[in-house]
């Protein structure tokens, strides 16, 4: 369901091409994220790291977009995030006691350190190949393919990743039974 939720702006953004243009999609998208953030805050009283940075780089990549009607600033978004992404959940191998991916969701699995920080490599591994992705179908392909692919083979390979790191978890947790 979170991942439904996560996708929620480009979903819309993508509808919104399909029946008016770029810019009116790049317009829906900033203003959904801005409701998917109002939403987290009125929730939980709380505004999760990654919606605000991603809030932030879509009003800033989308404004130009729509500022300067020039569609690659949106085109770009997506691999910014991922690789900005990728920057902080490496970094939190040096910086803190605590990789990322433990602080998400160590409160509902237990998991020894190197698996943490493996699990965390993936995820560093994953945002790059995400944004990498981005960055060749915006360049290789024309606009249509480009919106297809940011909804359809983002969200695939998203599915992809958590099917492969919900197998490496199971085999992990299965080992750490015993021990709870």
């Amino acid at each position: 369901m979170k991942l439904l939720f996560d996708f929620f702006p480009i979903l819309l953004f993508f509808l919104a091409y399909k029946v008016f243009d770029i810019y009116v999609a790049t317009g829906v998208a900033i203003a959904a994220t801005f409701a998917q953030v109002a939403y987290s805050w009125v929730k939980t009283r709380t505004v999760p790291p990654m919606q605000l940075v991603t809030l932030l780089i879509i009003t800033i990549f989308g404004g130009l977009t729509l500022y300067l009607h020039d569609e690659q600033f949106i085109k770009w978004k997506p691999t910014v995030i991922n690789w900005l992404f990728a920057c902080g959940f490496l970094a939190s191998h040096f910086v803190g006691d605590k990789t990322v991916i433990e602080r998400m969701m160590g409160a509902s699995i237990t998991l020894p350190e190197p698996v943490w920080r493996r699990l965390n490599l993936s995820w560093v591994t994953f945002f790059v190949i995400m944004g990498s992705a981005n960055l060749y179908v915006m360049s290789h392909f024309d606009r249509d393919t480009w919106v297809n692919f940011k909804l359809f083979g983002m969200l695939g390979m998203t599915f992809v990743f958590m099917i492969l790191q919900s197998i490496y978890l199971s085999r992990h947790l299965q080992e750490s039974s015993p021990q709870q």
